[in-house]
């Protein structure tokens, strides 16, 4: 029976990559989440913007509307740049995670690697064993077969 002698070893390594995943997929959605809030905030600046126009339309200007507009856009403005570095560094953790994933994956198909090329020997070992013990029974077989009058000498 084979016995991988670093299978604690493979057992370590694979909960690891797999708490690498859970990292990275984790990173992934901070990521998703700070896009779909810059998406939001860009959709909300237009609409303000679009709304300031018609404040500022000839006869129908509402000085105090627009300045609060204008104050609210400005205020959207550094949200929206705060975002957008927030954004960035969630992008530098995310590849960051990514490459320490494909640390831990190569380090898996390392150990994974070595264990089937060590049952391959095993089983080789154990096929060579097999044989010879056939080809032991076959010649134990052919000497009870031979007659029993007939020797060397003869």
């Amino acid at each position: 029976m084979f016995h991988f002698r670093l299978a604690a070893v493979l057992r370590l390594r694979l909960a690891d990559r797999d708490q690498r995943r859970a990292e990275l997929a984790a990173a992934e959605r901070i990521e998703d989440t700070l896009l779909t809030q810059a998406d939001a905030l860009a959709r909300e600046r237009l609409q303000i913007v679009q709304r300031s126009r018609a404040l500022a339309s000839p006869g129908t200007a509402d000085i105090d509307r627009l300045m609060a507009t204008h104050r609210y856009v400005a205020a959207l403005r550094a949200k929206a740049q705060e975002l957008a570095e927030q954004l960035q560094a969630a992008r530098i953790e995310t590849e960051r995670r990514r490459l320490v994933l494909v640390e831990a994956n190569r380090q898996v198909r390392v150990l994974q690697k070595l264990r089937e090329k060590q049952q391959a020997a095993h089983q080789a070992r154990g096929e060579k064993q097999e044989q010879l013990l056939l080809d032991e029974s076959a010649l134990v077989a052919f000497l009870r077969a031979a007659p029993a009058g007939k020797d060397a000498s003869g």
